[in-house]
Formats: C-alpha cells, structure tokens, sequence
C-alpha cells in the first residue's frame, strides 16, 4: 500500500479518536439521555469539550479535501516524495492542531491549521 493511502488511514484514526474525546466531553456536560436525544433544544457545549467538538468538525471538514486529492494522486500514480511529504505534513498537522485547539491555544492553533493546509497542497500540486 502506498504510504500516502497508510497516512490517510491514520487521519481517519485521527478523526474517530477526536470524535471520542468531543463525546465524552459532551456527555459529562449534558449527559447521555440528553445526548442520545433528538437534540432539539441542545444546549451549547462549552469549555474544552466544545472545542474538541470543534475540532473534531474541523477534521472532517478537512479529512474529505485530503481523502480526495490522496486518492485521486495514488489513482493517477502520481504519487511522489512530494506527496509522502506533503501527506506527513497534513497529518502531524492535524494532530499537532487537534491537541493545540483542545489545549485552547488560539494563533499557535490557526498556525497548526495552516502548516496541514500546505501539506494539503503539496499533494494537490502533483495532480496538475
């Protein structure tokens, strides 16, 4: 399998583990019968929990972007030492971002951000 498919699989560990922690956090605010309820009214989560919401939302957002351009640059076997790299960049990224939004760490977050969006693009940029 090609490293960038592994490092894409490790991103959705990513995501699932972000998902974990954005639950339970959640769950200790509302607890779990409002939780598993409808969620009509459901009331803002706050704190460290709704920025591992947050964050987790983030990911998948971005997770659809990287799946899509690290498919289509395996499909087209273009892939690369500038698409592995840009594949490890997105994801030591996205944890580097993940941990630094739980942390509640504004602009080193943004920066975090920014450094998985290049690697995002380094590996877009073998697709042209």
């Amino acid at each position: 399998m090609k490293p960038e498919l592994t490092l894409l699989a490790w991103c959705v560990v990513l995501a699932i583990v972000q998902m974990l922690i954005a639950v339970q956090g959640s769950m200790m605010q509302v607890g779990l019968k409002t939780l598993v309820g409808n969620r009509e009214g459901f009331p803002e989560i706050k704190g460290w929990a709704g920025r591992a919401l947050r964050a987790h939302r983030n990911m998948i957002e971005n997770l659809v972007l990287f799946a899509a351009v690290v498919l289509a640059v395996v499909a087209e076997g273009k892939a690369d030492g500038t698409t592995l790299a840009g594949a490890q960049v997105f994801f030591w990224g996205r944890v580097a971002y993940a941990a630094i939004y739980l942390a509640g760490i504004p602009w080193l977050r943004t920066a975090a951000w920014t450094v998985s969006v290049i690697g995002l693009l380094m590996v877009l940029s073998r697709l042209f």
